[in-house]
């Protein structure tokens, strides 16, 4: 089995010998999550990846500050879509835009590089590729890095939206009494059978099925798992490729990992909840299970 569309995702030796092509860019899109369980307002604090960036980072890659620069700050929650003209611009002021191929890292999880890979799409630019295991493989190859900070020109592109990718609570709530839909969790297993209050109330949305996005990559180098071992997780689980499936988790990052894969695997009918447990476990009008 192989991956249905192998151009969204590059190996390190590829970009090695691309460094020097103009027509790729590459940004790190790292960003830090220090859990804060024992607080009982949030989940977790943000840390920006670009002190880590600074000290090093692939030759040439600029880097994105997903929190302040591509989610919307007015909101509660932490990464929360801005509106599309908003988002384009901030793309395209970061040097995201024609003529260029995109590529995407993040260190110590792919998740973040999965999440920008939708961004992208919601808008859709689809030149844009995620480097398989990030800057941990790439420095576990002994290739090349630098320290010293980049930035691109301005670029353009004509964004054509696509809002059925991420979706809201109202459509997660009428997802769950609709046959045609499955709910995939995408965080770990304690907070999924609800033995850890991180997000509010413990527990999962009714009816969930839990794919840890971790599963979903290799433990040591952050790399995917094969197309046949993802595929015999999610076969384990009966998911059917006619079906709509709305993937969550804490904030609408790690879910966006599960979606890719899927996505790689043929499974068309996607979405996303972008602002996940952080909004629903805090929602008392929201229904809520665990084991």
């Amino acid at each position: 089995m192989e991956f249905k569309y192998p151009e969204a995702i590059v190996e390190c030796d590829w970009l090695l010998n691309q460094l020097n092509n103009d027509n790729v860019r590459i940004y790190d899109c790292t960003t830090i999550l220090h859990y804060t369980d024992d607080h009982p307002d949030k989940p977790y604090d943000v840390e920006s990846g670009y002190e880590l960036y600074k000290k090093s980072h692939i030759p040439g890659a600029s880097f994105l500050n997903l929190q302040n620069d591509f989610s919307n700050n007015d909101s509660k929650f932490k990464f929360t879509l801005p509106n599309s003209d908003y988002l384009a611009e901030a793309f395209q002021n970061h040097g995201i835009g024609e003529p260029f191929h995109i590529i995407f890292y993040s260190r110590n999880g792919m998740q973040w590089s999965t999440r920008f890979w939708w961004m992208a799409q919601y808008l859709g630019y689809k030149k844009i590729s995620i480097l398989n295991g990030g800057i941990n493989e790439w420095e576990r190859l002994g290739m090349p890095t630098e320290s010293k900070s980049n930035s691109y020109k301005p670029a353009k592109f004509d964004a054509s939206v696509n809002d059925r990718i991420f979706v809201d609570k109202e459509y997660v709530h009428s997802s769950m009494s609709d046959d045609s839909s499955i709910l995939i969790n995408a965080l770990p297993e304690d907070l999924h059978r609800g033995q850890n209050p991180r997000y509010g109330r413990p527990g999962r949305i009714p009816d969930s099925i839990n794919i840890p996005f971790h599963t979903l990559v290799e433990v040591d180098s952050f790399k995917f798992k094969s197309p046949d071992e993802i595929m015999s997780i999610f076969s384990d689980h009966a998911l059917e490729k006619n079906k709509t499936i709305v993937n969550y988790c804490g904030g609408g990052i790690s879910a966006t990992l599960d979606s890719f894969l899927l996505y790689q695997l043929g499974f068309n009918d996607l979405k996303i909840y972008d602002n996940s447990m952080s909004e629903w476990a805090k929602d008392d009008s929201l229904p809520i299970e665990k084991d």
